[in-house]
């Protein structure tokens, strides 16, 4: 058969274009997904240390402090220190800063669906390998303590300082049992050349 100059020129360039990258194998998501849930519960321990902390020296009010000014200290450092990127996101947001992306908020929204079915919420997990990215989402449950800040009756000095930090806030009216939001944390897959 003869090849028509078009026909040959077509080979010839998708002979020249790049490999596509291979998909991660199952044991690189497993390993993610082990990095992501490490990182996740180093960031929980952190903070509720340093809330701990706040709580027994100042009181609610300077927990509300410690999550304004050093939570996102928290989540950058062991960003850092692990190579990923870590915070939280919520459907009731206290920090704009934290809202989900498209991805996030339908997770979100899946969580409280199956929540409302009985899932247990220290069950509820998400992942997402998309390109050369995975994404973890684990959900946040809400504790009695958590409703000090977040319930239906935070106290109204306390709220008067939450609304001075967090002008925009709409996370309150949580009891326990509610998702509070969700970890979220997103891993660069690393670069593995395409098998032929």
């Amino acid at each position: 058969m003869k090849m028509t100059p078009l026909l040959s020129g077509c080979i010839l360039w998708l002979g020249l274009m790049p490999a596509a990258s291979a998909a991660p194998s199952d044991e690189t998501v497993a390993q993610d997904r082990a990095r992501a849930l490490d990182a996740i519960q180093v960031f929980q321990k952190s903070l509720k240390s340093e809330l701990m902390k706040a709580m027994a020296k100042g009181g609610p009010a300077a927990a509300v402090t410690v999550c304004n000014e050093k939570a996102p200290g928290i989540a950058e450092a062991l960003a850092h220190e692990k190579g990923l990127r870590i915070g939280r996101t919520s459907l009731k947001l206290r920090n704009p800063n934290n809202a989900p992306d498209m991805w996030e908020k339908s997770v979100l929204e899946d969580f409280e669906h199956k929540r409302a079915n009985g899932d247990p919420i220290a069950m509820l997990e998400a992942a997402l390998v998309k390109g050369q990215t995975y994404r973890f989402m684990k959900a946040i449950p809400t504790q009695g303590l958590c409703t000090v800040c977040h319930g239906a009756a935070v106290n109204p000095k306390l709220y008067k300082t939450i609304k001075a930090l967090y002008p925009e806030d709409k996370a309150v009216g949580f009891r326990a049992g509610d998702i509070r939001g969700a970890f979220t944390v997103t891993i660069p897959l690393e670069e593995k050349p395409a098998q032929d």
